[in-house]
């Protein structure tokens, strides 16, 4: 019984895997993209992209998945999304609001003044991004995306709401059964995954060391 249930647990622990490596790819540069839309000069777009991420980030992501999955095929009479496409969907939506904010924070937090040195050596907007600004920002958000980056994995737990069979649901399936611990057994996956990437932000964060002034 014992192996059986890690087997399907696994499982389940690899469709998690799948909702958190998904999220990240394309959360990560969305966010970047929104923090370039909040901080834009164009009023309207940026007007446009503050509310779209307070709207996100003052739902519940639950509703946001509930929404995704549903929502076309209620009000436009459109078929189903795949379960997991949606979930990755609502994720990806969710975590770049916040990572945008994140961004947008390290950005801004950059003085005017490092900005201006590289006007006068020649350099363009870009390449005072690229070679001076994005090192620093990268540094200083490191502590802040990891936090997101470790709730999400926690988070993936909500993929079961529309029957996702993700770890815990997969586990909960067991108890319904009358078999209690393999909820608890769930936890020991998902301490190993937070741990590796304990470690992993701590060796970034020890590799920018060199910007600690």
């Amino acid at each position: 019984m014992f192996w059986q249930v890690t087997l399907n647990l696994l499982e389940g622990f690899g469709v998690t895997c799948l909702i958190f490596a998904a999220t990240l790819v394309c959360a990560l540069p969305l966010g970047l993209i929104l923090a370039f839309g909040s901080m834009s000069k164009f009023k309207p777009l940026k007007a446009v992209v503050k509310v779209f991420v307070w709207i996100i980030r003052g739902t519940p992501l639950m509703l946001q998945i509930l929404v995704i999955y549903y929502g076309p095929a209620l009000l436009f009479g459109w078929g189903f999304l795949d379960r997991v496409v949606a979930v990755i969907v609502a994720f990806v939506i969710n975590y770049a609001c916040y990572f945008s904010e994140i961004y947008r924070g390290g950005i801004e937090s950059i003085s005017k003044g490092q900005y201006e040195a590289g006007q006068v050596l020649g350099m363009t907007k870009s390449q005072i991004f690229f070679k001076v600004v994005l090192l620093q920002v990268v540094k200083r958000i490191v502590p802040p995306m990891s936090n997101e980056v470790i709730t999400l994995v926690k988070d993936t737990s909500l993929a079961r709401i529309i029957v996702v069979e993700e770890i815990l649901k997969v586990a909960y399936d067991y108890t319904i059964r009358g078999l209690i611990w393999p909820l608890f057994y769930t936890a020991v996956y998902y301490l190993i995954f937070v741990g590796v990437l304990t470690l992993l932000f701590g060796f970034i964060e020890k590799k920018l060391n060199y910007f600690r002034v």
